[in-house]
């Protein structure tokens, strides 16, 4: 049985990840859930999943959940409280669905704490990616790849030659070149 911690439960990925889990509870176990301020639906989740904690990123958020819970588990917050979750010794491996920069620093606490690294958090590589992959190889841990383009682009490559391949295109559908022209587009890189 693996045991996850899911670093952004209270989103899309995270909340996806918790239903395949609820589809094989016999093969999966919720040690930590983390929101930034969504703290109706952890609760919710919190009932479902019976995880070990909760960290909650924003303080007043934490209060609030703190004051209303049912919640019996560890309860932890802010910054330092979600990188104590993405660190726990009972994590196998760290989903980390948190948006832009968030997941960063978390998951360099997961991976120094020798957890394995299933990644939505684009930004995380885009920023420090030498970095996190440097400690990832020095601490024999295995990033995944699980938000869309990446993900795909990773299936593909799965054995597979590198050297035979020239270049990746990836589609740009939204984000920053959404308004762009097609002449705009030529020049990106």
């Amino acid at each position: 049985m693996k045991t996850i911690t899911i670093l952004g439960s209270t989103g899309s990925i995270g909340t996806q990840c918790l239903d395949i889990i609820s589809l094989h509870r016999d093969k999966f176990r919720v040690n930590y859930l983390t929101t930034n301020n969504n703290i109706d639906v952890l609760e919710k989740q919190c009932a479902l999943f019976e995880p070990n904690g909760v960290a909650i990123a924003d303080e007043s958020a934490y209060q609030e959940f703190k004051r209303k819970t049912a919640f019996k588990g560890v309860i932890v917050a802010g910054k330092e409280g979600i990188e104590e979750a993405a660190a726990d010794q009972h994590s196998d491996l760290v989903v980390v669905a948190m948006v832009g920069m968030s997941g960063l620093t978390p998951t360099i606490a997961a991976i120094k704490s020798r957890k394995d690294i299933a990644l939505a958090n684009k930004e995380t590589l885009v920023v420090a990616g030498q970095y996190i992959t440097d400690i990832a190889h020095q601490n024999n841990i295995n990033i995944f790849p699980i938000d869309s383009e990446h993900s795909a682009i990773w299936q593909c490559l799965r054995g597979e030659h590198i050297e035979s391949i020239r270049s990746i295109i990836l589609t740009a559908s939204g984000g920053p070149f959404l308004k762009y022209t097609e002449e705009q587009l030529q020049t990106i890189t």
